[in-house]
Formats: structure tokens, sequence, C-alpha cells
């Protein structure tokens, strides 16, 4: 089944004559059978916890574009919500959290032991997924990095420069130190029950990794990821890994040897003709077309498409965004994106 899955022999390091593709947010708000389906569901955490609406909308880029791979749709702060977390969101603004700032807060949160049962519905869209996919298609499923997920559960939203996520990681590490870990522990977890439900890769989001300076980037970044893919790999040897320190710049150098992971996923903060001399001689790479070619479209995204092709074509690649694509992306941008990769 494998060699019919051109994810998986780019993942196990085949360089392949045309690369694979998926996209990052694929299934979301720029699809209008997208928004129908959310508007089914209620709201977005009810679409979240509704298997059979959440494979649905994740199959539908699949149907649409015949991606190489589909990923679960979810939510990376659906495991806070599992460890204890409340979380909601607010439209237009995004999401919040209760925050944990505290030795108490910490001390409140539930055993890793009780979190699927908040997640068993995540579990079950797995299985539906796995049924519904066409065959050659590769299945990932995924989780937020602990430091990114972090970030949240501090300041109870996003912010800009993870300001609340350093202040308590400098004024309080004890506390910070015992969040890290018991995130890394429930992602382990997590990650362990979506592979047994039938995800083939799954991939780990650490999207605010550019704020770690110095030291931190190495033991609240690449530590944690390392400790996580260690604990899978040793559970599950043949489950290939991605992961993805957004922003992480030259310190991508050595990822592949410092995380474990099989993959380096790219920002397009890096020149796909540095990353191929720096970063791919170390295993498989995916990226990294910068997501607004998905709103301009035009001769832009067919020439950036093939440099980035034409770069990473002497060793193993996966092409993708350097992040996820907009709300404001034309559709058929993405087609276009697509041919240009096969080479219609």
């Amino acid at each position: 089944m494998a060699q019919d899955k051109l994810i998986l022999r780019a993942l196990a390091g085949e360089t392949l004559p045309t690369p694979p593709i998926w996209m990052m947010r694929q299934a979301g708000r720029y699809l209008p059978e997208y928004k129908a389906t959310r508007a089914q569901a209620g709201d977005f955490l009810s679409l979240c916890y509704n298997p059979e609406l959440a494979a649905e909308v994740t199959l539908q880029p699949i149907r649409r574009y015949g991606f190489d791979a589909a990923i679960l749709f979810a939510d990376i702060l659906l495991l806070p919500q599992a460890m204890g977390a409340d979380l909601w969101f607010v439209t237009g603004e995004g999401p919040r959290l209760s925050t944990i700032t505290t030795a108490d807060e910490l001390a409140a949160l539930k055993p890793l032991g009780d979190i699927d049962e908040t997640l068993s519905p995540i579990y079950e869209t797995i299985k539906i997924l796995r049924q519904e996919l066409p065959k050659e298609t590769t299945l990932i499923g995924f989780a937020g990095a602990p430091w990114t997920v972090a970030t949240y559960m501090i300041a109870g939203k996003g912010t800009p420069d993870q300001g609340p996520a350093h202040k308590l990681k400098d004024e309080n590490r004890p506390v910070f130190d015992g969040l890290i870990h018991q995130i890394t522990e429930g992602t382990i977890a997590y990650l362990s029950r979506q592979i047994e439900a039938g995800a083939e890769v799954v991939k780990l989001f650490d999207s605010w990794a550019e704020s770690l300076k110095g030291d931190d980037f190495l033991n609240y970044s690449i530590k944690p990821q390392q400790r996580i893919i260690a604990a899978l790999k040793a559970k599950y040897p043949d489950t290939p890994i991605i992961a993805f320190p957004r922003g992480a710049g030259e310190r991508y150098i050595g990822l592949h040897a410092a995380t474990g992971a099989d993959c380096i996923a790219l920002d397009d903060g890096v020149s796909a003709e540095w990353a191929a001399a720096n970063v791919q001689t170390g295993g498989c790479v995916q990226g990294n077309l910068a997501s607004r070619h998905m709103v301009t479209g035009g001769d832009a995204l067919v020439s950036e498409t093939r440099a980035i092709c034409k770069a990473f074509s002497n060793g193993p690649h996966i092409f993708n965004l350097g992040h996820g694509i907009t709300p404001d992306a034309n559709p058929d941008n993405v087609q276009l994106m697509i041919d240009t990769v096969r080479g219609a």
C-alpha cells in the first residue's frame, strides 16, 4: 500500500520526479463547501467534535483538488480543552481559553488518562476518513507543539509576541516547566491515539517557535518535540513525523537530527535554494510557497511554484505552503498551483 502513497515515499527519503502535494489548512474558510458544512454544524467547536461533519470537511479538498494527503480537521487547542482548560471562540477574534499561570491552576488540570473522554470524537473522525479516503491519499494527524500550545494556555488567547508566555517563563520557571511537561506528555498520548485510530503520518505545529531566542529555542521548541517524537517512534517506528518550527530561519539547519523528525516543514522566510543546500541534506523537506500567492495568483504564483520544485528536485520534497492558506484565497489559484506542480 505504501508504494501507492507518494507522501509516504517522500517521507521515506525517496526523490520523486513530481513532488506530492497537500496544503496546510486545505479544509477551510476559502472553500464554499466548507462554509456550508460549518453552518450546518453551528459553530467551529461543534464541527470539530462531530465526526461525520469533520470527516466531510477533511474530504472536501480531496474531492475538489485530488491532493496527495488529507489532514485531519481539528484544532491544536482541543488538547488543552481535554486537559481541563475552558475553550471558546469569539467570532472575528479567534480562540479564548481559561489561563494557566499559577501552581494551583496547573495542579487543577486533568490527569492525562482522562483526555480521551473529550477527544474520542477526533479518533472517530480518523476512523471514518480511513474508510472514505481514496487508497492513494495519505491521512495526516497533528497536534500543536508544546511551546505553541502553552502560549495560548498562558495568555488565554493568541498574542502578537507571545509576551505572557515569555513573562511566565522568566518569572515562574517551575510553573512554566510544569506546563510544558504536561502538554508534552499529553501530546504523546493524543498523537498515539491518532495513530492507533488510523493516522498514517503525524505533524507537530510549533507556530510560534520564532519568538524563542537563544537556549530557549532548544529547551522549549526542540527538546519537547524531540521527546514527543522519540516516544512515538518507540511505539510506532513506521509512522513518519513532520516537525514545523515556524520562523526558525537559520536554525532549521540540523533539525532532522535534533528532533528525530522524518521531515522538516519550512515557512516562506527562507528561500528554497538555501533550504535545499542546508536543510534538505538531512532528509525530506516540506514547503514553502508563500500563502499570499493563493490570493494573488497569476504569473508570480506559477514562477515561484516552479522555482521551489526545481530547487528541491534533487532530494525528497513535499510541496506545500509556508503556512496555512488564508480565508481570502481564491480556490482557482489553488488549482493553478497544483497544475503547475504536476506539470499540467
